[in-house]
């Protein structure tokens, strides 16, 4: 009788209903959308965000130890310790390291140059040799390959001329870029032969051909890029490097991962620890490569979180105010409704209906039309946030069980408080006055 009761009064004043449950389905929609496209936005975004380049850096640990009397650094400018780079196929093998997406290694050396002219005397250029790795294979721990270069770590990196270098080129000739303002300078194109050596007067000269021209915006387009292998020959420092890059997914920092792991308790640290916040990733990094010191480069870093957190925080506030329009828009519908039931609350009551059980009455109604609207609600936002995921953020949102569940369920709260005023005023009627006709 109660469900009878409740689906006859549900079919009749339609009208009042489909507004009830357009106002309820928009503000479901939006509530969707935004749900939808923020549960996929920070992947999404920490991927776009890779662009930027690498948000690591990983020095020797002795190059970060200070050296000063009376204020001053004693340390020579290009004086330090060198890394092995046997160590580097390690970093795939840290907890985080699914989320480790490129690396490179970096190796600077001053060298003299010629231009066209295999020997050593004439107008020699002084320039800087740097050495890293372009589209390398390397051979991780268990046995696999996993493909990595400077062109990933560093994405702003762009080919004005000819092609990325050949590290498996010939050793009598390796190939090499030459950076865009260099090239300008000293009429360098593609295919042009330069040849290297160290002092003035050397024997040791190496040539090498141009195969492309760099331009970064920065200081690389002053400089020789060439395979890591070269500059280790210059630099006498075979299968070593003075820099790492690492790109990595992370989750954008926040309270927690600002504070300091030594003053965590046990379970905070593992949960900081199993976060990919850059800080953790940063030290799992530091404990598979011995005596480096691993930083996290905070423009990067703490521009992906600021990012983040102000179009989440947008999409937050569209959502509050179109659930705040939907519980008002529920309300003066529920209020209207009352009012308009009035005589047929007043006669329930007469014939021995109690408060509790009008209200449980009135309350299940609406409850009934925050299912169907928030259903139709979470329909049309799906679209919404396909929509929105596209066009914006360039990606799609898929469905999930769990954001149908979560609307459904702010669907009834929405309701139940828009028309919680309503329900209790009918539920304190006075029948005797309403079935006087007054």
């Amino acid at each position: 009788m109660f469900l009878r009761l409740v689906a006859d009064s549900f079919t009749r004043r339609p009208r009042r209903k489909i507004l009830s449950m357009a106002a309820l389905a928009l503000g479901m929609a939006v509530a969707t959308a935004a749900l939808s496209v923020s549960l996929d936005i920070g992947d999404r975004l920490a991927q776009e965000f890779r662009s930027l380049g690498a948000n690591l850096l990983a020095t020797p640990q002795v190059d970060s130890l200070p050296l000063e009397i009376g204020g001053v650094d004693y340390r020579p400018a290009n004086a330090g310790a060198y890394l092995p780079q046997a160590d580097l196929g390690k970093l795939k093998t840290i907890f985080w390291r699914h989320n480790i997406m490129a690396f490179s290694p970096v190796l600077d050396v001053p060298v003299l140059m010629n231009v066209n002219r295999s020997d050593a005397g004439g107008s020699s250029q002084r320039v800087q040799l740097l050495g890293t790795w372009v589209n390398h294979e390397l051979k991780l721990p268990d046995g696999d390959t996993y493909a990595t270069g400077i062109e990933r770590t560093n994405p702003w990196w762009q080919l004005k001329e000819g092609r990325w270098f050949n590290e498996n080129a010939s050793a009598n000739e390796p190939e090499v870029l030459v950076g865009e303002k260099l090239a300008q300078r000293l009429g360098i194109s593609p295919a042009s032969k330069l040849y290297l050596f160290e002092k003035p007067i050397s024997e040791a000269i190496r040539p090498v051909t141009v195969v492309g021209i760099l331009t970064s915006g920065g200081s690389e387009d002053e400089v020789i890029v060439a395979p890591l292998s070269l500059a280790q020959a210059f630099a006498n420092q075979p299968g070593m490097y003075r820099r790492l890059y690492v790109s990595a997914l992370t989750k954008p920092e926040d309270a927690f991962s600002r504070r300091d792991p030594k003053t965590m308790t046990p379970a905070e640290y593992d949960r900081w620890y199993c976060s990919p916040y850059t800080s953790s990733i940063a030290l799992q990094i530091s404990e598979v490569l011995k005596g480096t010191d691993v930083r996290v480069i905070r423009r990067v870093a703490e521009g992906e979180g600021n990012v983040l957190s102000r179009v989440r925080t947008l999409l937050w506030l569209v959502t509050f105010a179109a659930l705040l329009a939907s519980a008002l828009a529920v309300g003066a519908s529920a209020a209207a409704s009352v009012i308009e039931r009035r005589s047929e609350i007043g006669l329930m009551k007469a014939l021995g209906a109690n408060s509790g059980l009008v209200g449980v009455l009135l309350a299940s109604e609406q409850l009934l039309l925050a299912i169907v609207g928030g259903g139709i609600g979470y329909a049309v936002g799906i679209v919404l946030a396909r929509a929105v995921g596209e066009r914006i953020f360039g990606f799609t949102p898929e469905p999930k069980l769990f954001v149908l569940l979560v609307i459904l369920a702010l669907a009834a709260l929405i309701t139940l408080l828009g028309s919680a005023w309503p329900l209790r005023r009918a539920s304190r009627y006075d029948p005797a006055p309403i079935l006087r006709g007054e």
